[in-house]
């Protein structure tokens, strides 16, 4: 189990370390190609676009073709519509192709873990889901270091990501795993989860929204301000070394105080730091420590979000929550480096950030009033779920029978993929 599940969890995060540098790298290469912000924007919410679509539709593919051949299908994507923006540059195909990317990400997410899922007995699933998650971030900070040692121009970086994506696709493809069995899950409506947990919709929308606008305008705006590739890579490895970091930290907090008031502390944090990154000199012993916070207030925003969605509702809408949150997240993902590059047009990045701030102070305003005005809900609280930057942690439709149970003749009840404590 040990051996099937390492490949698994090494698989996704070669996926990562190529898709951390991926959407650094588009970002600074709309720059140097000198696309117009518009058309920039587009760029980059079409990755989003393409990982919404996937997140509702995947689940449905991967049932109905198996796991390897769905994991071969969507790998097969990605590969392709990389291998397409090496061989021309135009700011629709980029988007077709980068939607496509995104469609086919969000399927090896998907696929993968429901599979660990799968694979992972009770007694170990929280540790197997911890060093996912932890494979993720670390991965997604490399990625970052990749940024200064490679050219922007030419295909170079491109063959890069095609083949950590390729070595990913065959690693999976020649595990001796069994596939896991998938049946349908319970179907959760918009308007009851809205009434039972308003504050995680908006919640999940605003940090997909601010977390997209960061990675996609922030660097950009670096190469077009002369800052080296390789100061660009420090910055973000600090964003995402400051999520990571502080994971444990608010995972513990969650679990011991109402998470609206928490939700709330986040997002005014977040919002304290964009602003402190208006006034702050460029220099980057300053600036990278306050970036470390601004990546550790924006990364828990979303799993606090799911956490208090799973308190207010039945255990067995798990899997659907979790999808009705991502699509929301995707939403947020998709609508936020439109916004974002429309504003820098303007009013460069410093109304970037005082619209990232103004996001999160909405919604830590909601989440204060929600929790001063109405009591929590008496439920048992669902543990803290660990969730990698860029809405990454996806749940099929379709709830996984882990192998246990179907040795027993047993169904699980805890269908959602998320690394519990």
């Amino acid at each position: 189990m040990y051996a099937q599940v390492g490949a698994l969890i090494f698989a996704t995060s070669l996926v990562q370390l190529a898709n951390g540098f991926f959407t650094t790298l588009v970002s600074l290469r709309l720059g140097v190609e000198d696309f117009n912000p518009a058309l920039e924007g587009v760029v980059m919410s079409a990755f989003f676009v393409g990982f919404t679509i996937g997140s509702i539709t995947c689940g449905g593919i991967i049932q109905r073709i198996g796991h390897i051949r769905g994991y071969a299908a969507f790998g097969g994507i990605v590969i392709s519509a990389t291998v397409g923006m090496s061989l021309m540059v135009d700011a629709l195909a980029w988007a077709l192709l980068r939607a496509a990317i995104g469609f086919g990400c969000v399927g090896l997410f998907v696929a993968t873990e429901s599979w660990l899922n799968s694979k992972a007995t009770p007694a170990l699933r929280g540790k197997v889901f911890s060093t996912y998650m932890v494979g993720t971030f670390l991965a997604l900070a490399l990625g970052q270091l990749l940024v200064g040692r490679l050219p922007l121009e030419g295909g170079a970086a491109f063959d890069i990501i095609v083949v950590l994506f390729a070595a990913a696709l065959v690693i999976v493809s020649m595990t001796r795993a069994e596939q896991p069995i998938v049946t349908k899950a319970v179907t959760l409506p918009y308007g009851e989860l809205l009434r039972a947990a308003p504050v995680a919709i908006l919640g999940a929308a605003i940090a997909g929204m601010i977390s997209a606008t960061f990675y996609a305008v922030v660097p950009s705006w670096m190469l077009a301000n002369n800052v080296p590739q390789e100061t660009i890579g420090l910055v973000m490895l600090s964003a995402v070394l400051g999520g990571l970091v502080f994971q444990v930290p608010v995972g513990l907090l969650s679990d011991r105080m109402d998470r609206r008031m928490l939700l709330a502390a986040l997002a005014f944090g977040f919002a304290l730091a964009a602003v402190v990154l208006v006034f702050l000199p460029r220099q980057l012993s300053l600036v990278l420590p306050v970036a470390a916070l601004l990546g550790g207030f924006m990364s828990t925003l979303y799993p606090v979000c799911v956490s208090h969605a799973m308190d207010n509702m039945a255990q067995e809408g798990a899997v659907s929550i979790s999808g009705r949150l991502i699509l929301m997240s995707g939403i947020g993902s998709t609508i936020g480096p439109l916004t974002g590059a429309w504003i820098m047009g303007y009013l460069d990045l410093n109304g970037v950030l005082y619209f990232m701030a103004a996001a999160a102070v909405l919604l830590g305003v909601v989440a204060m009033l929600r929790a001063l005005g109405r009591a929590s809900a008496p439920v048992v609280e669902a543990p803290f779920a660990v969730v990698a930057p860029q809405a990454l942690h996806v749940v099929p439709e379709e709830a996984v029978i882990p192998e246990e149970a179907v040795a027993t003749g047993a169904s699980s009840d805890l269908p959602a993929t998320k690394a519990t404590y």
